[in-house]
């Protein structure tokens, strides 16, 4: 009876232990309700890195009520009328450095709900976004865009004038998310903006939401 017993014991912990290694660890909170540590693009994937030492994002984060990107600020961009980001899950880091060193916003936009909307969601916002980047200049004459990278669901852009502002975008609708860098400083800066390509940056920008947002990747 014992030695039953003991492969009893055996094989009902085999039938478990399967099971509990084959649970995902859980990134994304039940409802998706915050943004997940593993949103935020790594401190040295930022530009500038070896001058300021960034701090990882998540740790600085805070809720965004009114999730605007930075360019919006600098360009004067009139608010959109009923706003998707106003009912998204949004938190926003932002780095403060004295007049002259080059500031950080970072921003993670995230829907909840079913993809198929959230990621229309989320198209419609990045799509809005680049058409506002194109208009800048009309509703601030001080500000020069010009866009250096626009795909699908990536744009990089600089807006020259008193205040130089390097933008990165980036849309994934498989996890109906949105996510922003911007650094920017009052010109001429004091710390020279590095050769870096914006492949590299918008990159390491979108890779963190698929580890965040679980199966919503390839």
């Amino acid at each position: 009876m014992r030695l039953l017993f003991a492969v009893t014991l055996l094989a009902g912990g085999l039938a478990v232990a399967p099971r509990a290694v084959a649970d995902p660890p859980v990134n994304c909170p039940p409802n998706c309700d915050r943004i997940p540590d593993a949103a935020w693009i790594a401190p040295w994937a930022m530009p500038l890195n070896a001058r300021y030492a960034w701090p990882r994002l998540a740790g600085v984060a805070a809720t965004a009520s009114s999730p605007r990107f930075r360019f919006e600020e600098l360009c004067g961009t009139p608010p959109v009328a009923q706003d998707p980001r106003s009912y998204a899950v949004a938190e926003r880091a932002t780095v403060i450095n004295p007049e002259g060193q080059w500031q950080l916003q970072a921003q993670v936009v995230h829907w909840r709900g079913e993809t198929w909307r959230g990621g229309q969601l989320a198209e419609d916002v990045f799509g809005a976004a680049v058409a506002a980047l194109r208009s800048c200049q009309r509703t601030n004459a001080l500000a020069s865009p010009s866009l250096t990278t626009v795909q699908p669901d990536q744009v990089a852009a600089v807006i020259s004038g008193p205040v130089i502002l390097h933008q990165y975008l980036v849309a994934n609708p498989a996890n109906s998310t949105v996510t922003e860098l911007a650094l920017w400083s009052t010109a001429p800066p004091l710390t020279p903006w590095p050769l870096i390509a914006d492949d590299t940056v918008l990159d390491a920008l979108g890779a963190p939401l698929c580890t965040a947002y679980i199966g919503s990747c390839p």
